[in-house]
């Protein structure tokens, strides 16, 4: 009885540590208020998934992407390069939506075989910083990140989610590296009556 709880807390400790050392805390600080002066474009592929699915969706679109990629290079692309996640369209009955991945070019005037082109809307967004301690635990800390603005974050500020579109992870250089960081941008848009 005695080895089975000493077992038990050891495994407890060991979980707690790994969750420390790998995913950390999110950070809670008050994001930037952006607008963009124009729309982002991209290319890319989409996939319906859910909030039951997404961590496994996530592999097949962007595994999809490149692969088409390597075939079927996209011209235009922007430099320094940028990679976009984006979800839209969300339903909260249903918990589903559409995610997109795909790179961002500076024109789109020719879209390779089995990609689409689409465009993140010029409208004014809140930017969270996130910095997970290791590249593993990226969708588990921007699934927390997610669940903090949207249920703690956006109904305490004077913000309201936009429906103009969803939110949408910046990759670049900045993801890169020994201490990754990724720019989770959220449309808002001001309460009524603030």
């Amino acid at each position: 009885m005695r080895i089975a709880l000493l077992i038990t807390i050891i495994l407890v400790l060991l979980l707690v540590t790994l969750y420390f050392m790998l995913i950390g805390c999110i950070d809670k600080s008050e994001p930037q208020i952006v607008s963009l002066p124009e729309p982002i474009s991209i290319i890319g592929l989409e996939i319906a998934t859910s909030d039951k699915d997404i961590y496994r969706d996530v592999g097949t679109v962007a595994n999809r992407f490149n692969s088409i990629k390597e075939k079927h290079p996209i011209p235009n692309v922007k430099e320094p390069w940028a990679r976009i996640f984006a979800s839209k369209d969300y339903n909260p009955e249903t918990g589903t939506f559409t995610y997109i991945v795909g790179d961002v070019v500076t024109t789109i005037d020719s879209i390779p075989h089995g990609l689409r082109a689409y465009n993140i809307p010029a409208t004014t967004y809140a930017v969270f910083r996130i910095k997970p301690k290791s590249r593993m635990a990226w969708g588990i800390t921007m699934g927390r990140m997610k669940r903090f603005i949207y249920t703690q974050w956006l109904p305490n500020s004077p913000y309201s989610a936009s429906s103009t579109f969803g939110d949408f992870e910046l990759h670049n250089e900045m993801s890169m590296g020994k201490s990754p960081e990724i720019r989770l941008y959220v449309t808002i848009e001001g309460k009524e009556g603030i």
